[in-house]
């Protein structure tokens, strides 16, 4: 299954059914009266959340939708049948904007959670409706009104507590695979991970949360080099942000170089997203004896000016995830009781939420923008809808 996070779309609301010009006629009736029905009114058209899916694969190739046209009114004051609503469904997390009003239409973070994106038309009235005391024949109709037009867009974002950042091969799937059941590709070279996956931490029996983990970033993403910021914009509903940084990174490099080199690029792609609650991990910590480790971590520390705690872990062999899940659950859960008890706290959560993804998609739209200024200088009529941004994948819980 091909992994799609974006997709635009066309949606037509249905049309509003004519009202009939109708008289009664029964044999041995004189002057039987005016008896036209109404129309039926348009189908509408609406956007639900389904937990089933994590892709929106089926909105690449088809972008245009329409709702069902309302019958018009029949004679015998029959009434035309309504059009049938049109519900289109999307993963749960799934933004809708308004392409035209770049407005956002609205956000579904539950499942079966449903939003009307374009009204159907209202019904035209039969000659019926126009009878009166002094008009006892009326020859008056109306017709039905057009339905709602809208070009949207979807964005789906992962549903995560906890998101994970930092270079490729600092350890981030390696992480998720030893504190969740997922079980993400590991291997000895770059890029790995070329999609969001998604794990379920258990700490105790009925209290969990979830951690996704999102392609790595290396210098210059948030101009597009790599895989870009093609996919920072999934951290944007996330509470905690997990910075990884690799103690003994295999390419001889300096790990406080490669800290501050991911922040850099943070910083360049979401104001934000950086004053985001971040914590600081150090990984793959059981390669260096307890002198080096405390080295390296100085270095870190005073290169971020880093003033928050710092969590020593090794994903590979498990050591100090368990205790720093322990500690990312009693965090999330104080969030979570606190906005539930504040609504005040909860509007600034959601509004913070708000500003990060409106930030993400500036950035990402003036890159796409920039690469299609490129393109058109270099002569390239292709489609920008390239299939390279869609690969492979499937989703693990």
């Amino acid at each position: 299954m091909k992994f799609v996070d974006e997709a635009p779309i066309s949606v037509q609301a249905g049309k509003g059914g004519s009202g009939c010009l109708s008289f009664r006629r029964e044999k041995f009736i004189e002057k039987g009266g005016p008896d036209g029905g109404d129309g039926g009114d348009g189908g509408s058209v609406y956007i639900e959340a389904d937990e089933n899916l994590n892709t929106l694969i089926d909105y690449r190739y088809q972008r245009s939708f329409r709702a069902q046209n309302g019958q018009p009114g029949r004679g015998r004051n029959c009434t035309g049948a309504k059009g049938e609503d049109l519900v289109l469904k999307v993963p749960v997390g799934t933004t809708i904007i308004d392409v035209d009003s770049e407005e956002t239409i609205g956000d579904l973070t539950k499942n079966k959670d449903r939003i009307l994106v374009a009204q159907g038309g209202y019904h035209g009235l039969g000659n019926t409706r126009y009878k009166s005391s002094v008009n006892r024949a009326p020859r008056q109709t109306s017709p039905g009104s057009e339905g709602e037009f809208k070009n949207i867009k979807f964005e789906m974002k992962v549903l995560a507590d906890v998101g994970m950042l930092g270079l490729p091969n600092a350890g981030k799937s390696t992480f998720i695979r030893a504190v969740s059941a997922a079980q993400p590709k590991v291997a000895d070279y770059p890029f790995t991970t070329l999609v969001p996956s998604l794990g379920v931490v258990k700490v105790q029996e009925h209290r969990s949360f979830v951690v996704a983990d999102i392609p790595g970033l290396i210098e210059g993403a948030s101009e597009g080099a790599g895989l870009g910021v093609r996919f920072l914009k999934h951290l944007t509903r996330c509470r905690v942000l997990l910075h990884l940084v690799d103690v003994c990174p295999a390419d001889g490099g300096s790990p406080a170089e490669h800290a501050v080199s991911i922040v850099k690029e943070l910083e360049n792609f979401s104001d934000a997203l950086t004053h985001r609650e971040r914590w600081l991990v150090l990984n793959k910590t059981d390669l260096l004896s307890e002198e080096e480790l405390a080295l390296r971590k100085q270095e870190i520390v005073d290169a971020l000016q880093w003033t928050g705690p710092v969590y020593v872990v090794s994903a590979i062999s498990k050591q100090g995830t368990d205790q720093l899940c322990a500690v990312l659950l009693d965090y999330l859960e104080q969030r979570w009781e606190l906005e539930k008890q504040d609504p005040e706290v909860a509007e600034q959560e959601l509004q913070a939420q708000l500003d990060m993804q409106a930030q993400a998609r500036e950035k990402i739209e003036a890159l796409q923008r920039k690469r299609k200024a490129s393109r058109a200088g270099d002569g390239d009529d292709e489609d920008d809808d390239d299939d390279d941004d869609e690969v492979e994948v499937e989703y693990v819980r």
